[in-house]
């Protein structure tokens, strides 16, 4: 990345010597102690301060504006299913069935279970989330406040499979809950479920169906009465055609930072973050106040352009590093989930899949390239080889994924997409697992193995549901996929 730097350009050194040679020494030292650097084309200057709190600040805002447009995409309607995943707030929405081949509304969907989600409004008060007795089948509400960060998970792991009710409220709420309710707190006034059930093939659909029908959503004034229909409020305004990821990424400068001081007046920043808060007045941001892009001086409004600019491509450039690369696999199992003020993390996983879930909960490593540090493709045969008692270790359940390049699965003749733990895999003689990753058939007695290949570039992910802790100290590791031929 190209950053702005005076003592490396000879046209500033030479203008600066003009300057002070037309006997404005006074002027021009205001100007570089008030950080401005670098000449543009059309003679505005470029605040250096503002582009370096820019930057951070671009990158600082990029979840919260994210995640804000998946909001809006999200609820923008007056009753669940109009669009994909869509419902009103405080309503859940679900999906009855894996993502078909070919649908590029879902990139890298999981073929273990089946979602449930929905956000929560709490700015008339507590909203309680009900959750029926899954008679010991691993579920989980992922629940991911505006920053992208997850600050409760009840389910299987933390609150167990039996029913339960979970009342999400502001910190501020002083009132009283019904009896056998557990109170959460949550950091910002709009909260996104993730929900996920445990799904075993499509046999087990009307099972998980059953579940679904018992996660709820309720207004604390609705509690223990009828239950009233949700109608949400549409608002022409918002794009419903355009995913939130692709509006986020086309925001100018004034736009982006237009609309983050908007949504910062409703969602506070954490309590760690008082040190970019303070530096952003500098550029005018602060707190519960408008931003108003045209007010600046032309030389910050400049800066701001180009650190919007370098931020999105920074935030990009850092999603290959968001995990420890091993054996041609990238795997993050370290700072997922919660930031603190790793705000470049926390963007790039935004980047990479927004609502990323704790590691305890889940990780999903995904292969970069083959053994040989070659791109993995589906015109090659290779082999995905566990020895003997070196399969996933987790205590829920691990499954493989196959997508093309762009994470989405592709339709073949066997209508398999994942292979897992809970299938009908055939173990080699000695306990070890061979997985065969091609288009043709590897033969008859090995395709309960087999993931079919797409003859094109592929994607690989594997998914492990409440890894143990070799998974999460980085002491276990996937085998490399290597090339038969």
């Amino acid at each position: 990345m190209k950053h702005w730097n005076v003592l490396k350009s000879p046209l500033i050194v030479a203008a600066l010597l003009c300057l002070l040679m037309s006997g404005l020494c006074l002027a021009q030292e205001d100007k570089v102690s008030s950080g401005i650097a670098n000449e543009t084309n059309d003679n505005i200057s470029i605040d250096q301060k503002a582009y370096d709190i820019g930057l951070d600040a671009y990158i600082y805002f990029y979840p919260l504006v994210s995640m804000d447009l998946t909001r809006l995409h999200f609820t923008n309607v007056e009753e669940a299913g109009k669009y994909p995943r869509t419902a009103p707030s405080n309503v859940f929405t679900h999906l009855r069935s894996y993502p078909p081949p070919g649908d590029q509304r879902i990139n890298r969907p999981n073929m273990d279970t089946l979602y449930s989600s929905g956000f929560l409004n709490l700015t008339d008060g507590p909203v309680i989330v009900s959750a029926p007795d899954t008679q010991g089948r691993w579920y989980l509400f992922e629940m991911i406040d505006m920053w992208t960060d997850v600050f409760a998970a009840p389910g299987k792991r933390t609150t167990g499979t039996e029913a339960g009710n979970f009342a999400f409220a502001l910190p501020c709420w002083n009132g009283t809950l019904p009896e056998g309710v557990t109170r959460i707190d949550s950091p910002t006034p709009y909260v996104w479920i993730g929900g996920r059930t445990q799904t075993n093939g499509t046999s087990d659909f009307d099972a998980v169906h059953k579940i679904q029908d018992g996660y709820k959503m309720t207004p604390l004034d609705q509690w223990g009465k009828e239950p009233q229909p949700i109608k949400g409020t549409v608002d022409p305004s918002v794009d419903m055609v355009t995913g939130a990821f692709y509006q986020a990424n086309a925001m100018n400068a004034s736009t982006f930072f237009t609309y983050a001081a908007k949504i910062l007046k409703v969602n506070p920043p954490h309590l760690t973050d008082q040190p970019i808060i303070a530096q952003m007045k500098y550029i005018g941001i602060e707190p519960g106040k408008s931003f108003n892009f045209d007010a600046l001086d032309p030389s910050k409004q400049k800066a701001l352009d180009k650190a919007a600019e370098d931020g999105l491509n920074k935030i990009r450039d850092n999603v290959p590093k968001i995990g420890n690369v091993v054996n041609g696999w990238n795997m993050p199992i370290n700072g997922v989930g919660t930031y603190g003020s790793d705000y470049l993390r926390r963007a790039a996983f935004t980047y990479w899949g927004i609502g990323v879930n704790l590691p305890e909960d889940a990780i999903y490593p995904s292969l970069l390239t083959d053994a040989d540090g070659n791109p993995v493709n589906g015109n090659n045969t290779y082999l995905l080889h566990f020895n003997a008692s070196e399969t996933p270790p987790v205590d829920a359940f691990w499954s493989i994924t196959i997508y093309n390049a762009d994470g989405f699965t592709v339709n073949n003749s066997i209508n398999r997409y994942a292979l897992s733990d809970r299938d009908n895999l055939t173990f080699n003689a000695d306990g070890s697992l061979d997985i065969y990753i091609q288009h043709e058939s590897p033969g008859i007695d090995k395709e309960s193995n087999w993931l079919l290949a797409p003859q094109e570039p592929i994607s690989i992910m594997m998914r492990l549901y409440m890894p143990r802790t070799e998974v999460k100290e980085g002491t276990w590791s996937p085998p490399p996929l290597r090339r038969v031929q």
